[in-house]
């Protein structure tokens, strides 16, 4: 559990960022990119986008050699190369502190992480190549969509706290969540936090905290918190399908991208339930296709099945009906 520590001081310092930080955002989708879970929904979205990396994205990888990264890299900046110019701002013991912390524990150091703790002019430009080439493979075709989902979310965020306060808006951005006696409590997945997996309570201390959807990541929250700066918490928003580029067709191309087309088409025909013989007519597929794609799609969280007497019976969850809603 997260568990976030106001003073009186922190609730006037609450802020949702006005606009996606392509930064954090790129971090988010490459932390993704490199995680394990939710393989039925993210599993050809990772294999197309790790085909697709050129190599002069492949730099970033030497920065997280025990998948934690150096803080130095924690900002954010309304553009890439905003985000990068507080990136290369980093005082020069920061960086070399970090880069000894993430290698601590051995291993091979590559030559560029070696100049760059030195404070070489062309490691960091490897760092801003290797930067650029991964936003444009991974998030510029699909940074106007991240647009579109920040206002959405600012919007809706804006609008709680109008009617309902600070606290509901705090509480809706994690649903199960909960704030009492000053204390912000995320219940579910571990934080992702400087520390390491021990880090649970983060102490604002009058600092402040600046709210902001990612749109990729879909694990725990993601903390930013660096001495002298605002707390800042992205927390995982959208409707948990991998972000398609504008104009790659309809709603229903992309999960079928996304799940295979008979997957989805199944998923789509669970307007209301149906047994496994309805299904494979519907599709017009075998009871046993029917069968091992709704077993996917099951435990993926997408289905419920439950068993009548000698007949099965299959219906969306609560994810199941947000992935195919209009």
């Amino acid at each position: 559990m997260l568990r976030i520590h106001f003073t009186v001081d922190d609730f006037t310092r609450v802020r949702f960022a006005p606009r996606p930080s392509p930064v954090p955002e790129l971090h988010a989708a490459l932390t993704m990119l490199a995680a394990p879970h939710e393989e039925l929904l993210f599993g050809r979205w990772r294999g197309r986008l790790s085909r697709a990396l050129p190599a002069a994205s492949w730099p970033l990888a030497d920065l997280v050699p025990g998948g934690v990264a150096p803080y130095f890299l924690d900002v954010l900046g309304g553009t890439r190369e905003e985000g990068f110019a507080l990136i290369r701002a980093s005082g020069p013991d920061f960086v070399r502190s970090e880069l000894e912390r993430v290698y601590a524990g051995g291993g091979r150091v590559p030559s560029w992480v070696r100049a760059l703790h030195g404070g070489d002019a062309g490691a960091w430009r490897t760092l801003d190549r290797a930067q650029a080439a991964a936003y444009e493979t991974v998030l510029a075709p699909v940074w106007p969509l991240v647009q579109d989902l920040h206002r959405a979310e600012f919007t809706r965020h804006a609008l709680t706290v109008a009617e309902q306060g600070l606290g509901a808006a705090l509480t809706a951005a994690a649903p199960g969540s909960r704030l009492r006696e000053g204390v912000w409590e995320w219940p579910g997945e571990e934080p992702v936090l400087p520390g390491g997996p021990g880090g649970r309570d983060v102490r604002l201390d009058g600092r402040g905290l600046v709210l902001l959807p990612t749109f990729h990541w879909r694990g725990g929250p993601l903390v930013q918190d660096l001495p002298g700066r605002p707390v800042v918490l992205a927390y995982p928003a959208g409707r948990g399908l991998p972000l398609a580029p504008d104009g790659d067709g309809t709603r229903d191309e992309a999960l079928a991208g996304v799940l295979g087309r008979t997957r989805a088409e199944l998923l789509q025909a669970l307007d209301e339930a149906r047994t496994t013989t309805g299904l494979a007519r519907r599709l017009g597929v075998s009871n046993a296709t029917a069968s091992a794609h709704a077993q996917a799609l099951r435990a993926a969280g997408l289905i419920t099945t439950t068993r009548t007497g000698r007949s099965v019976h299959h219906a969306r969850t609560p994810l199941g009906v947000l992935l195919t809603a209009p």
